[in-house]
């Protein structure tokens, strides 16, 4: 079977964690044995709790149920085989510990939205659920956990106010000044309010001043609204992380994600066109305010 980008590849040794807590050994034990079956009673062995109390602290610690939790990983990791390499249908689902093809295929579309074959022949990263993963800031007092998905987004036509933003590795940033007063240029030249607000950076750009755009999706036919200028994004695909906290926190978050996640991820980060995605009703004030980050990136090769 082709390297998963979940299993350590050949010739790593996964470095010693002897500061796991229960969960963590419980999660390390899932990530690295995805290709094994995975029952609740041996996952419960490896935490030494009974099996009441592992479900009831996994999702009380990861908002998540264990069962859910390993399917997701087990067709995420399938999906990622059914792309990168030639293995049947059948071969992926025993491999992953469904007892027949028709049952890894009703739960695939139940996950993805089509059957391994339709998923195959497309082509593209969808909805792929990475590991969870423990992160730290600066500012919190205890560690959160984060899952990331690995997304592929068509191409599309923003519809914005353009500015400049020295961004979080620049010399002397400005982004917690600047990105704010754009948006705020954006609403005054007429933006829509849709469900979906896009920040747009281009990090390919020379120089620590980066292109940034306040907007919306549209579309070639959509006539332009005066006062707003139209860009073209390019098909890509991207690391999505949510934050979730303040959006002057954004940067700690970001920090981690590109000097520390993305490293240890088996994808590789790409120069172009970085997605802030935002509600229509976005509070960056709000403890609890949430937006997605996308961050393109491509498998590493090998």
């Amino acid at each position: 079977m082709t390297a998963s980008l979940f299993l350590p590849q050949p010739g790593q040794v996964p470095a010693a964690r002897p500061q796991f807590t229960r969960i963590e050994r419980v999660l390390d034990y899932i990530h690295t044995h995805l290709d094994e079956p995975l029952s609740l009673e041996q996952l419960a062995e490896q935490s030494c709790w009974s099996r009441w109390q592992l479900q009831r602290v996994f999702q009380h610690e990861t908002g998540l149920t264990v069962a859910h939790y390993v399917r997701e990983l087990k067709l995420s990791q399938a999906a990622e085989a059914l792309l990168s390499g030639r293995e049947r249908v059948l071969d992926l689902a025993l491999c992953y510990g469904f007892g027949s093809e028709v049952s890894f295929s009703r739960a695939f579309k139940q996950h993805f939205g089509c059957s391994p074959l339709a998923y195959r022949k497309r082509g593209q990263r969808l909805g792929l659920s990475m590991p969870l993963v423990r992160a730290q800031t600066p500012q919190a007092c205890a560690s959160k956990w984060v899952q990331l998905r690995v997304e592929s987004r068509p191409g599309f036509v923003l519809h914005g106010v353009k500015g400049e933003i020295r961004g979080l590795f620049a010399e002397d940033p400005d982004f917690h000044q600047t990105v704010p007063a754009i948006w705020r240029a954006a609403q005054a030249a007429g933006l829509p309010v849709t469900s979906e607000l896009l920040g747009v950076v281009d990090v390919s750009a020379a120089g620590e001043a980066l292109p940034y755009w306040a907007g919306v999706a549209a579309t070639e036919e959509d006539p332009l609204p005066a006062g707003l200028s139209r860009l073209a994004v390019p098909s890509q695909e991207y690391a999505v992380l949510t934050h979730v906290g303040p959006i002057h926190q954004l940067a700690q978050t970001l920090n981690w994600f590109i000097l520390h996640w993305l490293p240890g991820s088996h994808y590789r980060g790409l120069d172009g066109f970085e997605l802030e995605r935002y509600g229509p009703h976005f509070n960056g004030a709000q403890a609890d305010a949430r937006m997605e980050y996308w961050l393109p990136v491509a498998p590493c090769e090998g």
